[in-house]
């Protein structure tokens, strides 16, 4: 490690086969470490190798390495990080310094490959990219537990007017029944008196008493036969009403599209598979773009200091690879022309967007595949349920279907009974007392009739009591739903200001940082929140988006609205690193994350880049920047440099 100015190191970092790097061991101190040197000299190996201690997925294994190992020394603390190759995937394992990396990735590991600088260079949305460290899912999830217990409070009220719909005549059936219970004590006093005027011979009293007896139990039979009729047509009902529960089921069941054997698991390795080609991919990139880069150094040199870059002596024979427009190749040792040089260099620039294009497109088949997996498995739960709830059917009307033919069976015992005991009836009715006898059968039956007419104003006066009861409760409920209601707008009401005062954090700092960077043709970089509706499954649902804007000034001096997609390459780059820093602020990673690492500045000016590291510097404790040489010239001589990794 050569280091152009001692400071009191804060710690150090030993690496074996992180990207580019063998092996080596590398000392930083607090404050701004500056990485300087040409391109293709392991700066962006180093900052990966800073990443995987911290506890990133984002690092590469050597290529001719099947595992790599990061030993970081922090304030006297070691953290450690082991990567190996296993089944064509990379392995993790030890002690990094975050359990969760999440947020260092999205705000503080700034690299080309950063998922905001990406999103932002691809157009992509930034919603869920920016909110991601936000945890809105327990509000969310609070949400939809209120939302369903207010629509069981509405349907309890949908039930509870119905209920009060039927009020009324279920009070003139009172009246009604009050009336033929009067009618009817009339005619059994009627009946009474009549009886008692004809029956006061002696002799008659044991007919009468034998008459009494069957016709009380004549009585009791009917009263049976009728329980046992109200009960098997309530069973009957009820039983109807499963079997068009089960029809109904059985045609959602019919109309539910089933998964084919094998697709969900297909799918789950798939995205596995595109989840390591786009590792891959990335992969390839990174090392093309080394490539390109230590191929343009080495072509530009064209002398010793070429040769120093590759760790050579100025007598090594890489020594005599350029003379004049003729070139002697470094990979075979063959004299080319510079032109063909340039023009494989052209290729593998041209092969590196390609991949790149590729990666977009693994992206796009991942969340395809994602999609597909999310609708399998609902429809999958949804079958479940239909399946459960035809199984719990089936159960049901067994027991209802039970139930019926014992409840017929008892009928038909008691129609039997009743023939009987009527047979009986009418032949003491028959006989020559046959007048006392008419008066104490048509008393029974009086009675009779006013026993269930009594019963069945008990039951209306129950049903009555129980639905004023329901009405009383209404205004209870009505309150209860109010009161969640503005739960439910407190709730989403919160979600909204979360992500307002996430703009308007991120803007702030957006704004701060342009300003200080002071570019002629970039007045000011925005997000906006907005909401839109999309598709998911079978619902269209409302989501909030956030769109960026961009202001330019013309040469004129006029300013316009201009949007991403019409930034140039370098525009682009520096509005995704504006952005991710401004998310590093924003949400304070400084707190958790003591490292930002910068690198692929190459769009910034060394002076911009100068100010840029002051003013990043005020807020992380170790800030790991990687510049070229000539533009680390414009950073303050007092911060570590670091020239040979």
């Amino acid at each position: 490690m050569d280091v152009q100015e001692q400071r009191p190191s804060g710690g150090d970092i030993h690496v074996e086969n992180v990207g580019g790097i063998e092996a080596t061991t590398v000392e930083f101190t607090s404050g701004v470490n500056v990485l300087a040197g040409r391109n293709a000299t392991n700066r962006t190996s180093l900052l990966q190798a800073f990443m995987a201690a911290m506890g990133s997925e984002n690092v590469t294994v050597k290529g001719d390495a099947d595992e790599a190992a990061v030993e970081l020394t922090l304030d006297g603390e070691t953290y450690t990080r082991r990567l190996q190759r296993q089944a064509g995937t990379v392995v993790t394992s030890g002690d990094p310094y975050l359990d969760d990396p999440e947020l260092a990735d999205l705000f503080a590991f700034l690299l080309e490959s950063n998922e905001v600088r990406r999103a932002v260079e691809h157009g992509e949305e930034l919603h869920d990219l920016i909110l991601r460290p936000v945890d809105t899912a327990e509000i969310e999830a609070e949400i939809d537990r209120l939302v369903s217990q207010r629509d069981r409070i509405e349907q309890e009220l949908d039930e509870i007017d119905r209920l009060k719909g039927e009020l009324p005549d279920k009070e003139q059936r009172r009246t009604d029944l009050k009336e033929q219970i009067d009618e009817k004590r009339d005619e059994l006093d009627a009946v009474e008196a009549e009886l008692e005027a004809v029956d006061d011979v002696e002799e008659r009293q044991q007919q009468k008493e034998r008459l009494e007896s069957k016709l009380d139990e004549l009585s009791s039979l009917r009263s049976d036969l009728e329980d046992v009729r109200y009960e098997l047509e309530t069973e009957r009902e009820r039983r109807s009403a499963l079997e068009r529960e089960r029809a109904q089921l059985r045609e959602e069941r019919d109309s539910l599209v089933e998964t084919p054997d094998g697709e969900l698991a297909a799918i789950e390795s798939d995205i596995r598979t595109l989840r390591d080609r786009k590792q891959q991919l990335e992969s390839a990139v990174s090392e093309l773009r080394s490539v390109v880069s230590f191929n343009e150094d080495v072509l530009d040199d064209a002398g010793p200091d070429a040769l120093d870059a590759l760790g050579g002596a100025s007598d090594d024979p890489t020594a005599k690879l350029v003379d004049g427009d003729d070139v002697t190749c470094w990979t075979c040792g063959s004299t080319v022309d510079r032109d063909q040089i340039q023009s494989t260099i052209d290729q593998l620039r041209a092969v590196s967007a390609e991949k790149l294009e590729a990666v977009s497109d693994v992206e796009d088949d991942i969340d395809a595949k994602q999609a597909r997996r999310r609708e399998l498995q609902e429809a999958e739960q949804e079958r479940e349920r239909v399946e459960r709830r035809l199984d719990e059917l089936e159960d049901e009307l067994e027991r209802c279907a039970s139930s019926v033919d014992r409840l017929e069976d008892r009928r038909d015992d008691l129609l039997e009974e009743i023939e009987r005991v009527e047979a009986d009836v009418e032949d003491l009715e028959s006989r020559e007392y046959s007048e006392v006898l008419e008066h104490h059968r048509e008393a029974n039956e009086l009675e009779y009739e006013l026993g269930r007419l009594e019963q069945d104003l008990e039951a209306v006066d129950d049903d009555i009591a129980s639905v004023e009861a329901r009405i009383e409760e209404a205004e209870e409920l009505r309150a209860q739903r109010d009161e969640i209601e503005d739960e439910v707008t407190d709730l989403r009401t919160r979600i909204e200001r979360i992500e307002r005062d996430t703009v308007d954090e991120f803007n702030d700092h957006m704004e701060t940082v342009l300003e200080m960077l002071d570019y002629d043709n970039l007045d000011r970089i925005w997000l906006e929140r907005r909401e839109r509706e999309v598709t998911e499954g079978r619902r269209t649902v409302t989501k909030t988006a956030f769109d960026l804007h961009v202001v330019r000034t013309t040469e004129s001096g006029t300013a316009y609205e201009d949007t991403v997609d019409h930034l140039s390459e370098s525009e682009r780059e520096i509005t995704g690193l504006v952005l991710a820093l401004a998310g590093f602020l924003a949400h304070k990673v400084y707190e958790d994350v003591p490292f930002i690492l910068l690198d692929s500045l190459e769009a910034v000016d060394s002076d911009r880049i100068a100010k840029l590291v002051d003013y990043v510097s005020e807020y992380a404790e170790y800030l790991v920047v990687a510049l070229l040489t000539e533009d680390a010239r414009a950073v303050d001589e007092q911060h570590r440099r670091i020239t040979e990794i």
